[in-house]
């Protein structure tokens, strides 16, 4: 009778490694988009979304912010254009000045070629010295309201800016606090008592408003000057 012979044989099967990295990298993506999605969840704007008050609070604010940086380009544009309108009539004063200082030494020349001495002419130096110190006057005068009003908006241009600072700052602690702010806290709309309560505004008040008038005091200055030049153009004084 014939033995059978029963062999065994083990086969070893090798493990792809490189699909095995693949499916570890899967699950970390896996795991990394659940961690984000959780860290989505509990985001302040997240909490914001889901509550009704918090999110009405943030759009009034935000709608806030956006009138107040309107207003502040507005504002900015009606500063340029004082300055713009300012410097003309400045430009237009000295104009006007140079003009008639040029007419007086004509009619100046014309007298002395006409009579000796161009007597009748100096004894009516006051007429174009009046004229010419009215007209002065009415520039001057022109340029100071120009700049009162320059300086209001000045004012009403930094208020807006403080404000609008404000309004900021309460936006950005609402997103950050998220559900946890505060919605009874009140915007900071202070802008004017921040401005009135300055001490060192009272203490060097002349000092500003000197600075602020410079240029009207200047004219007012070359105003008086200009006023006896007449008498010295026509009587040769």
């Amino acid at each position: 009778m014939a033995e059978t012979n029963n062999t065994h044989y083990i086969v070893e099967i090798p493990v792809d490694q490189e699909h095995h990295h693949q499916n570890h990298q899967n699950n970390n993506k896996i795991l990394s988009c659940a961690n984000m999605f959780e860290a989505i969840d509990d985001h302040p704007l997240t909490e914001i979304s889901e509550s009704p008050g918090h999110l009405l609070l943030l759009k009034l604010w935000q709608r806030e912010e956006n009138l107040l940086a309107k207003r502040i380009s507005r504002k900015e544009t009606r500063m340029d254009s004082i300055k713009s309108e300012i410097f003309q009539l400045s430009s237009f004063f000295f104009i006007f000045h140079g003009f008639f200082l040029t007419l007086l030494f004509t009619s100046w020349a014309k007298a002395q070629k006409a009579q000796m001495g161009g007597v009748g002419v100096c004894n009516n130096w006051w007429i174009p010295s009046m004229v010419s110190l009215s007209t002065s006057l009415v520039f001057v005068f022109l340029v100071q309201v120009k700049l009162i009003r320059y300086w209001k908006v000045w004012e009403q241009l930094q208020r807006e800016r403080n404000d609008s600072r404000g309004v900021c700052r309460c936006i950005q602690e609402l997103r950050m606090k998220g559900a946890s702010f505060d919605l009874s806290k009140e915007l900071p709309l202070n802008g004017k008592k921040m401005m009135k309560s300055s001490s060192v505004e009272i203490k060097w008040k002349v000092v500003t408003w000197f600075n602020r008038y410079l240029l009207t005091v200047c004219l007012f200055c070359f105003t008086g000057l200009a006023f006896p030049a007449s008498k010295f153009v026509l009587c040769g004084l």
